[in-house]
């Protein structure tokens, strides 16, 4: 890096985050490797499910695909980056290849809020006006509810990933194990209000559809009291999505507080608080979904049947 007026021009982060975990990297990396791994595994076998099998195109489960996708798509972001620094004896990485980090963290996090809400919606739809269902999730609004998750969250944060990167820094150590926005903007010897505008607006953002959920499901329970078929119906196709509403909550909750307000005096609990919300949600999401619904489980354990049949056969 070059140095002018006690401020640098970073070229390299250090990631300080893996100090202690160099003495165990061997388990470390076995691990994280299984872990990726079983994430890839349930995530595209509910993703292959839901493509291969023409009763299973609806809205419900077209968007269910839609937050498998921004889980792997977030994983993606870390693991392999991850997996490379246990095995490597000095764990740095580029200014470029932090920003897009943080980018693509950034935003399957927020996709997976924004997703949940999208399907919040669509069992609002389903259970409190199911005469009007079809004339309202019709193909094209499905087609742009699919895209605005990833539309909207890919706008917001190409703005703050554009002004983080403008940033004066007065350092380059971060003390995680991945690049965060709110890691580099940390170390800026310059003004970060504009940082600070754009993460309140990501905030709102949050928060706004959080809201729409929380206001879907007063009305969704509302309706559901009226009549014993509607209760079974909330029961079947709304409890996996607040199980993994409550999963995500959880987890970014977690890392909320981490970012904000962790310790350096608990190390090895907060490298597991920092990446719990890229271990959690992505496993549980495709298995709770899987087991809950019973159209999905039913065409899993008959794919797993006929491919079981036909390896027999060979």
């Amino acid at each position: 890096m070059t140095f002018s007026d006690n401020a640098s021009t970073v070229t390299l982060f250090t990631l300080s985050g893996f100090d202690e975990m160099m003495e165990h990297r061997a388990t470390f990396f076995s691990l994280t490797l299984l872990c990726y791994c079983a994430i890839i595994l349930v995530n595209v076998a509910l993703i292959l499910t839901i493509i291969l099998d023409e009763n299973l195109h609806e809205p419900m489960y077209i968007f269910l695909c839609n937050l498998c996708i921004s889980g792997l798509f977030g994983t993606t972001g870390f693991y392999p980056k991850f997996l490379l620094d246990l095995l490597s004896d000095l764990q740095v990485i580029s200014n470029a290849g932090c920003l897009t980090q943080s980018f693509v963290i950034y935003c399957s996090a927020c996709a997976d809020v924004v997703i949940l809400a999208v399907m919040a919606y669509d069992r609002y739809v389903a259970i409190c006006t199911p005469l009007e269902y079809h004339s309202v999730m019709t193909k094209q609004r499905v087609t742009v509810l699919v895209y605005y998750p990833w539309l909207s969250i890919f706008c917001l944060f190409s703005v703050g990933i554009v002004i983080t990167s403008k940033l004066r820094l007065c350092g380059s150590h971060i003390e995680k194990l991945y690049c965060t926005n709110w890691s580099i903007v940390k170390l800026s010897c310059s003004s970060i209000t504009a940082n600070n505008i754009i993460g309140y607006i990501a905030i709102l953002f949050y928060v706004s559809h959080i809201i729409l959920i929380v206001c879907s499901y007063v009305y969704l329970i509302r309706t559901c009291l009226k009549s014993i078929e509607d209760r079974g119906k909330f029961m079947q196709t709304c409890m996996p999505h607040l199980l993994s509403l409550l999963n995500v909550a959880v987890a970014l909750l977690f890392e909320l507080m981490y970012s904000r307000f962790g310790s350096s005096d608990l190390s090895s609990f907060q490298n597991f608080m920092a990446v719990q919300f890229l271990i959690f949600p992505p496993i549980l999401n495709p298995l709770i979904y899987g087991l809950q619904l019973t159209q999905i489980r039913i065409r899993m354990l008959s794919f797993c049947i006929k491919s079981g049949n036909n390896n027999i056969l060979k």
